[in-house]
C-alpha cells in the first residue's frame, strides 16, 4: 500500500527549481539524500503543507493532502531541523503540550521512553546536550501512535554516539508495527545505509536517482581504467564517467559482469557516498 505519493511537486524560487516524484509503501524506510541545497527541506515542506507548491500533486494514506482530515494528521510525526520545543519547558511540561494536541498521545509511555534514553526530565530543554534535543523530537514524534514519520535531518550535528542512539529509536519505532512508514533526509549516507529500504537521491531540485538500498550497495561498483582499459570496455552498463589522473572513473550498477568479463580491472564495491559523488559529478556515457 502507498502511504505518501508526490507526483512532480514543483517549486520555483529564484533560480532553485524543485520537480520531485517520489513514493513510500506501507512498513518501508525510504531515504531521501543529497547534499545541502539539494531541494530536502523544500520536498519536506511541500509534503506538510508549509509552503505552496507551484505544481503537482501530494496524497499521504490515499488522499490529496489538503484533504486530510485532523485524524489523518494525527498520524503523521514530524521532525524539522529547524523546530523544537520552548527552551524553558521541561519534559513533564513538553508531555502535557503533546496531550493536549493528540488524542492517541500516551504520557507514561512518552516519559518512560525519555527515561529509557536518559533524558533528565526536571531540567529545562536550554540545558539540553543537542542529542539530548534530537532524541526528544523523535520521542514526541513516536509518542501517540503515528503511522507515517516525516524527518528532516534528524541527525544533523550530531556525534557519532548521538547519531546512533537516535536510529536506535528509529528501528525501535519501525519495528512495533509492521504498517509504519519512514521518509527520511539526511546528507550523512552511513546513517541511511542501515536503516532505509530504498533510496531517491536529489541533485539541484531533481530526482536524479531511486534504487532499493540492497541494490545499491550489492550490485553497483566504481571502476577505475586507465586509458587503454577504458578504450576496451563495454559501456552499456556504465551510468556516468568522470575523468580521473590515473584515467577514468566508472560507474556501473552491474559489478559483476565487469569482474566476470575484465578480470584484470578495478571494480571497487559501490558505497551511497561513491554514487552520490558519480552521480552529481559524472557525466552520462
Amino acid at each position: 500500500m502507498m502511504i505518501l505519493a508526490l507526483d512532480h511537486v514543483e517549486k520555483q524560487y529564484g533560480q532553485f527549481s524543485l520537480d520531485v516524484s517520489l513514493n513510500v509503501q506501507e512498513g518501508c524506510v525510504t531515504g531521501l539524500i543529497g547534499q545541502n541545497g539539494a531541494g530536502k527541506s523544500t520536498t519536506f515542506k511541500a509534503i506538510l503543507g508549509l509552503i505552496f507548491e507551484d505544481g503537482g500533486r501530494v496524497e499521504i494514506f490515499g488522499k490529496p493532502k489538503e484533504k486530510l482530515s485532523l485524524a489523518d494528521r494525527e498520524r503523521i510525526g514530524v521532525v524539522l531541523g529547524e523546530s523544537g520545543f520552548n527552551e524553558e519547558l521541561t519534559i513533564p511540561q513538553v508531555a502535557g503540550i503533546l496531550k493536549n494536541f493528540y488524542g492517541k498521545f500516551d504520557r507514561e509511555r512518552f516519559l518512560s521512553a525519555c527515561r529509557k534514553s536518559k533524558l533528565p526530565e526536571e531540567r529545562r530543554l536550554k540545558d539540553f546536550s543537542t542529542g539530548m534535543k534530537a532524541r526528544l523530537k523523535v520521542l514526541a514524534a513516536t509518542s501517540y501512535g503515528a503511522q507515517l514519520l516525516i524527518l528532516d535531518e534528524p541527525t544533523a550535528g550530531l556525534d557519532v554516539v548521538a547519531r546512533d542512539a537516535v536510529l536506535d529509536l528509529l528501528r525501535e519505532y519501525m519495528e512495533e508495527e509492521a504498517n509504519r512508514s519512514i521518509l527520511i533526509s539526511s546528507h550523512i549516507s552511513g546513517d541511511l545505509e542501515g536503516l532505509c529500504d530504498d533510496l531517491y537521491m536529489i541533485y539541484e531540485g531533481k530526482i536524479i536517482l531511486h534504487e532499493d538500498t540492497d541494490v545499491l550497495l550489492g550490485n553497483y561498483g566504481l571502476i577505475k581504467a586507465d586509458e587503454e582499459q577504458y578504450r576496451g570496455l563495454d559501456k552499456e552498463y556504465l551510468l556516468r564517467v568522470k575523468r580521473a589522473g590515473f584515467g577514468y572513473e566508472c560507474l556501473t550498477a552491474h559489478r559483476d559482469f565487469y569482474l566476470e568479463n575484465y578480470p584484470g580491472l578495478v571494480v571497487e564495491k559501490g558505497t551511497i557516498d561513491g554514487v552520490i559523488t558519480m552521480m552529481t559529478g559524472g557525466t552520462e556515457v
